[in-house]
């Protein structure tokens, strides 16, 4: 049966600002265990609550390494500020997909961090 939320979730927050990171791109990518190259799965935008529901379906979803790829430079440049950071690339390894994974960034112009939540 068609599960229907994304067994990978994301949240940017803006903690330079103390907002939701509302309109940044973003793309989710696998790892080809045979190349070692990345596959582009999706592409998105978060919401004005800074999230991107539906990234991958749990059928999709299978052990593998990923890489979420945040344009936080535009995102900054559409506040009409810079950023030291053209993009934030996140990389994980997924071993049991049958968890649901939340991989947030929070980011200021000159700092972000991530960590894993569920």
């Amino acid at each position: 049966m068609h599960s229907p939320y994304s067994p990978l979730t994301t949240h940017v927050l803006n903690t330079g600002m103390g907002v939701p990171g509302a309109h940044m791109a973003l793309s989710l990518h696998r790892m080809d265990p045979s190349t070692s190259l990345w596959n582009l799965l999706t592409t998105g935008t978060t919401n004005d609550d800074g999230r991107c529901p539906g990234l991958i379906t749990r059928e999709t979803f299978t052990p593998a390494v990923y890489k979420m790829r945040f344009e936080t430079g535009q995102y900054w440049g559409s506040l009409g500020e810079t950023s030291f950071y053209p993009y934030v690339e996140i990389v994980f390894t997924i071993t049991d997909h049958s968890q649901k994974f939340h991989v947030p960034l929070l980011c200021s112009r000159f700092s972000y961090t991530t960590y894993r939540g569920s």
